[in-house]
Parts: structure tokens; C-alpha cells; sequence
């Protein structure tokens, strides 16, 4: 038997090393799990042979629409899971403009799915207040392979602190904010670079201007390398259901400095370092007020909590996938 992992995103981004991660993790000889590349807005679904389970890492979008709906025609005995990793309540807040018909396609893609899982308690909340009744909800925040992280030594100070911000350049990371704040911040001391790439990059070094505390490194194939080069993390997102980098880092034994978007909310309660005013004004406060001895001085704790995420990630998947073995046979009997 086969579970299939149907994904949308070409990107080397985080929810394909995550499905990577997975695969490699939890398949054997009796249950493989097979990734499927599908188009964005293609119309048939994917003939799946000997499907235990189908799980959708698909984006939930009206051009995606026909394709769920085909989905769940042709796999009417098969349990039909949806990993929701791009909205969340601080999502709709800054990007959506009609909530009506954003919900309404919210709400009709997840009708025809078995189980919705959401990618941190936060999130899981936001959906079963608007979308998602709690017998088919669950949470399972994502994981990638942090061996590479775990190897890396404690950040040791010397010389200026390197504060790095790591992914897409995209409004949604809140890049933008986080440079106007640095450079409205007098610390001499510290150094701001950025491992990355995308369609604000033009618009991120025009504001970063001549400051010489700002560097840009451009895309980095392997985040731990960029990692390795940095003291502390800093995560400045608008909107964020999950944040696999403040994992990652916590794994590192970088400290995070993160605002509370979302599932980043999460992070914070596990040790990483509240900004608050997640605006330049309150970054450039933050950031002249740091004590840098005191917030490099607890790497141990983030670390165990890495360790901690590891093991729910692949005990939540286990724990999940054995229930929809009772429902596979159930559907099928129905069927």
C-alpha cells in the first residue's frame, strides 16, 4: 500500500524537505509514501494505485478547485487528507480583501476532505473557529532533517554579532520591516544579513542603502551553512502558520528574535525572544535595548525543544496514518 503526498510547489522550500524528511523517516516495505508532482490548475486527478491514503500539500485556490473536486470523485473510498501550510488568521488579516468569497473557497475545498491538518496549535485553532469541525481536525507541525543543525557549535561572541534572516524575499516575510529597523538602530555592534532570494530583493537593498552593517548573501542551497554563519535569527513575518526556520535555528542553538505571527506565537512560548511591536519603530527599539550576552546564553533549551518537535512530527504522522487505516477499511465497506 501507498500514501501519496500530492504537492504543487516546485520550490526547494520547506514543505518539500519536510515531505522529503517524512518518506524517508516513516516508509517501509509495507506502506511507501510517494511524492507527486502535480500542476497548479491541472483539471483530472492522478491515477494512484494501491492508494492507503492521499494527502494534499496542494494549494487551496479556484484554480485548484476542479482538480480537489476530481480528487475526491475518483478516490471516494480512500481517506482524502489536506495539509493546510499557507493560511492563517494573520494571512487573511494582511493579504485578503473579499473574506467572503476567500471563505467560501476555504470552506469548499476542506468539505471534501476526510481530515484537515493544521501546521501549529495556533493555526489549528484559527481553522476550527471558521472551517474545520474538530473531529476532522488535527495538528502536526512540520520537521525537516536537523542533523545538520544539531552539528553546529554554539554561536560564541566575538567581535559583532551577526543577526541572519534566512528565506523568500516576500512581503510576507517582513524583511522590509526589519530593515528599516535596523538601520534606525545606533548598534555598531551588530550586523544584519540576509541568505535569500525573490521579488523584493531590488525592493529590500534599496532600503538597506549604504549601510555598511547590511549584507546580502543571495540563496543558499543548504540553510544550515547559512546558519553556521550567524549568532541569532530574526524572523520579522506579517504572517506565519508555522515558521520552520525558528525551529531550525532553535536546533542550531541560535537564539530567535520573532514577532507573534501565528504559529511563530508558538515558537515564542518555547524560548524563542518576543520582539513585540512588530513595526521598524519597535525593532529598532528592541534592537538598541539587547542585552547580546544574555540572549546567547541558553542554547541547550532550544536545542531539546528541536528534539521534542522531531519526535511529535513523526509521532503525530505515525498516530495519524494508523487511524486512517480503521477508515480506509471502512470506506471501502461503504463503497
Amino acid at each position: 500500500m501507498t500514501v501519496y503526498h500530492l504537492v504543487d510547489d516546485a520550490g526547494f522550500g520547506g514543505v518539500n524537505r519536510m515531505l522529503d524528511h517524512l518518506a524517508a523517516t516513516i516508509g517501509n516495505d509495507e506502506e511507501k509514501h510517494d511524492i507527486v508532482r502535480i500542476r497548479r490548475g491541472q483539471l483530472s486527478a492522478p491515477r494512484l494505485s494501491d492508494a492507503k491514503a492521499v494527502i494534499s500539500h496542494l494549494s487551496v485556490c479556484w484554480r485548484n478547485m476542479p482538480l480537489i473536486t476530481a480528487l475526491r470523485a475518483r478516490y471516494a473510498a480512500t481517506p482524502l487528507i489536506h495539509v493546510e501550510h499557507s493560511y492563517s488568521e494573520r494571512f487573511v488579516a494582511a493579504q485578503v480583501k473579499n473574506r467572503d468569497r476567500f471563505e467560501t473557497l476555504v470552506a469548499a475545498a476542506y468539505a471534501l476532505f476526510d481530515t484537515v491538518v493544521a501546521v501549529s496549535p495556533q493555526q489549528g485553532q484559527w481553522l476550527g473557529r471558521k472551517f474545520v469541525d474538530p473531529e476532522r481536525l488535527a495538528i502536526i507541525s512540520p520537521c525537516v532533517d536537523l542533523d545538520d543543525f544539531f552539528a553546529l557549535p554554539d554561536p560564541v561572541k566575538s567581535g559583532k554579532t551577526v543577526i541572519g534572516a534566512l528565506g523568500r524575499f516576500d512581503r510576507q516575510k517582513g524583511f522590509d520591516i526589519l530593515i528599516e529597523g535596523f538601520v534606525r538602530s545606533v548598534r555598531q555592534d551588530f550586523e544584519l544579513h540576509f541568505y535569500g532570494s525573490g521579488a523584493q530583493e531590488q525592493q529590500l537593498k534599496a532600503l538597506a542603502g549604504n549601510d555598511p552593517r547590511i549584507v546580502f548573501h543571495g540563496y543558499v542551497e543548504h540553510p544550515a551553512a547559512a546558519m553556521a554563519r550567524c549568532d541569532m535569527i530574526a524572523m520579522p513575518s506579517r504572517f506565519e502558520p508555522y515558521g520552520l526556520v525558528a525551529l531550525e535555528a532553535m536546533a542550531a542553538g541560535r537564539p530567535v528574535i520573532a514577532s507573534s505571527a501565528d504559529g511563530l506565537a508558538g515558537h515564542i512560548e518555547n524560548g524563542a525572544i518576543a520582539v513585540g511591536d512588530n513595526t521598524p519603530d519597535g525593532w529598532a527599539r528592541f534592537l538598541n535595548a539587547f542585552d547580546v550576552h544574555a540572549g546567547l546564553g541558553d542554547s541547550g533549551r532550544g536545542r531539546a525543544c528541536a528534539r521534542r518537535a522531531g519526535d511529535r512530527f513523526l509521532d503525530g504522522w505515525l498516530a495519524l496514518l494508523q487511524a486512517l487505516s480503521g477508515q480506509s477499511n471502512r470506506l471501502q465497506m461503504a463503497a
